[in-house]
């Protein structure tokens, strides 16, 4: 039986939320691969502008989902609701894997920085990265906790600089391609195809508002309006951010830029303040890492304590209260993708091809939710989508869309990303037999 939350987050509060979900790193450096899959100014913003339109679908349908079924935990719960259990340990087998994945190229990304920072090699990259996480995997040992705080100046800097970065567009400065052009040429359908990849691992973030059903009084009310305006908000800031790089760079030499926000403000306010801006985002940067390391062991944990998983990962440092080998695994997981994928394009088509089974996985329990009737005798009330079933349907759409773009770009992404989502299916069936003997 679901119960009820108690109200705490007002319809400011949960806009918030869903800005900060949306808001990651990932807007200082997907510009760039989609404008080298987009070939034109037209794709480019067209991409942009549908990949706002279709996650706020995707938000809404989420948003009824967490109000009819506000269950602590996730994705794991819901599917194993609306599915069965092992569909929900397949899922979320793939998710860690994205996780690692995704906090994987954001490392890579900040080391980016870090070498146009120092005028390094941009091919040591990757061992600055997997230095980077061997530092942090050892800090988190120790015991160390982000404070909320610090969580709050992170989301003041990544504001911050997108502002800095709009006013840029605004500001005399050279208006050039900073480096040779590297925009690929597609038919127009394919590349905008293409372009979903990173538009939607930027946007990527509102489905967790499937946590905060039972957090709002009268979700019916408060959850629309919330993500309306967040999705609008963020909306807004991304289609100015990304006027100003394609105004400063220019579209060919912004595919091609490896530090797209340092190369802006370098030509707009000098490299000095570059260097500065690099150093700040490489801090950032490590601060995201470092609260992904913290954060995503609880979820074996989680899974651990249903059975789901080995009790290896219940295991806790009673001196630290650290989740010691939920804490090693995925470090390693981590430090595998930096190992045998070296490139943040690369990385970012197999996170995708895994966050597209669980989006499309989550949107489909709708459905099923609503065929259940599950919720509706709350009385509070529930939030439901207008335009069902049209808008959870043109949304599953465009992320199996998604998928056909990962194949395109990558088949042997979709290939190994396919292979370890089946994998999950006897995995399950191990574990529990293990854990029953």
């Amino acid at each position: 039986m679901v119960h009820a939350v108690k109200a705490k987050l007002s319809t400011f509060d949960l806009t918030i939320v869903v800005i900060s979900l949306v808001i990651g790193m990932g807007i200082f450096q997907t510009p760039a691969q989609v404008a080298g899959y987009s070939g034109s100014s037209l794709i480019f913003f067209l991409a942009w502008a549908v990949g706002a339109l279709i996650s706020y679908f995707g938000a809404l349908t989420f948003a009824e989902i967490g109000s009819r079924y506000p269950a602590t935990g996730g994705f794991y719960k819901l599917f194993s609701f609306c599915y069965s259990p092992v569909f929900a340990f397949m899922v979320n087998w793939i998710t860690v894997i994205s996780n690692a994945a995704s906090t994987a190229a954001v490392a890579i990304m900040g080391a980016n920085y870090f070498c146009g920072a120092f005028n390094l090699e941009i091919d040591q990259a990757s061992t600055i990265a997997l230095v980077t996480v061997l530092l942090l995997l050892g800090i988190n040992l120790l015991g160390l906790k982000v404070s909320k705080r610090l969580l709050n100046v992170l989301m003041l800097i990544k504001i911050g600089f997108i502002l800095l970065l709009i006013f840029s567009a605004f500001f005399p400065s050279a208006s050039v391609s900073i480096v040779e052009p590297a925009v690929k040429e597609n038919n127009s359908l394919n590349a905008f195809v293409l372009c979903f990849i990173p538009v939607f691992f930027t946007y990527g973030g509102y489905q967790q508002t499937i946590n905060f059903g039972g957090d709002v009084e009268k979700p019916n009310v408060v959850v629309p309006k919330a993500i309306s305006r967040g999705i609008i908000v963020v909306m807004l800031l991304y289609l100015a951010i990304n006027y100003s790089y394609f105004h400063i760079l220019g579209l060919e030499g912004l595919a091609s830029s490896k530090t797209v926000a340092m190369d802006v403000i370098g030509l707009t306010f000098g490299p000095n303040l570059a260097k500065f801006v690099a150093i700040v985002m490489f801090l950032a940067v490590i601060a995201y890492v470092n609260v992904s390391i913290l954060s995503n062991p609880r979820v074996y944990y989680a899974m651990a304590e249903d059975k789901v998983m080995p009790a290896f990962f219940l295991k806790t440092n009673e001196k630290t209260n650290v989740l010691t080998n939920g804490v090693i695994v995925y470090s390693l997981l981590i430090l595998a993708t930096l190992f045998f994928i070296d490139s943040f394009q690369k990385i970012l088509q197999y996170v995708m091809f895994f966050d597209s089974i669980s989006l499309i996985s989550g949107a489909l329990a709708i459905f099923i939710l609503r065929k259940r009737k599950t919720g509706e005798s709350n009385t509070n009330g529930i939030f439901k989508v207008i335009g069902y079933p049209f808008i959870p349907i043109l949304y599953i759409v465009v992320y199996l869309a998604v998928n056909v773009s990962v194949l395109i770009a990558n088949p042997f992404a979709f290939f190994i990303g396919s292979v370890l989502f089946i994998l999950g299916y006897p995995m399950f069936f191990m574990i529990r037999r293990k854990l029953n003997t």
